[in-house]
């Protein structure tokens, strides 16, 4: 694979974008915003709440908050002001997020020899929002999401991806950091896979069937001549 052509495959979440970090920069804001316009319930047992309405709505469930306060047993005709808070607290946070220091300069050092992509699991305006939010949306030729694929991460997302393009899975490089998700299903489709290990990021241990392991993205130009 050295000598033939390669195209590169890149999920957003912790690996261009510290998402862990945001997250619970946002969420905190969120929740304390909520706490300020009077909301009855100290921040500890409310961070452990929202916890809770995340791990059983999953992370793009659209209704966190307000199912947040149902929980803690707020009257649902009181609860318009403390999610309008949270929401605008969330959205503030957003508007200044950034790419990973060493991302851009990487990607655009990438571009130059392989297509760049972006293969996500999510929600397709979210992960859009956030490439455009960075300015990085004009690197990438195209991004592949789940929601718009039908079909979550496993290998038949990636076999699919593939057939999308129109190239053969050796063709192929998935850059991502989760083991479940970026690196065991994209190599059972024959992919090749770099596991990126951000440090502080949700899914930097564990163990890895990876091609190539990295902690920056500055590292994977030098990866690549190697697989």
């Amino acid at each position: 694979m050295a000598k033939g052509r390669k195209l590169l495959f890149f999920d957003i979440d912790d690996v261009i974008f510290p998402s862990t970090e945001f997250s619970n920069l946002a969420r905190r804001n969120a929740l304390n915003a909520m706490i300020e316009l009077g909301l009855d319930a100290d921040y500890e047992r409310v961070a452990r709440k929202l916890d809770e309405v995340i791990r059983e709505k999953g992370s793009n469930y659209a209704n966190h908050f307000d199912y947040l306060l149902e929980k803690l047993g707020v009257e649902r005709e009181k609860r318009a002001k403390f999610v309008a808070g949270a929401v605008g607290a969330y959205h503030n946070t957003k508007a200044s997020i950034q790419p990973y220091p060493d991302a851009p300069s990487a990607l655009l050092k990438l571009r130059e020899k392989y297509p760049l992509y972006v293969a996500s699991e999510g929600i397709a305006v979210k992960q859009w929002d956030k490439l455009i939010c960075m300015k990085l949306a004009l690197l990438f030729q195209d991004a592949f999401v789940s929601e718009d694929l039908g079909v979550g991460k496993g290998p038949g997302f990636y076999r699919k991806i593939a057939g999308m393009v129109g190239v053969k899975a050796s063709e192929c490089v998935m850059v991502g950091d989760r083991e479940e998700k970026d690196i065991a299903p994209a190599r059972k489709a024959g992919w090749k896979a770099v596991r990126v290990r951000r440090k502080g990021a949700k899914y930097a241990l564990g163990k890895s069937d990876a091609d190539a392991e990295i902690r920056s993205l500055s590292e994977l130009a030098r990866v690549l001549e190697s697989l």
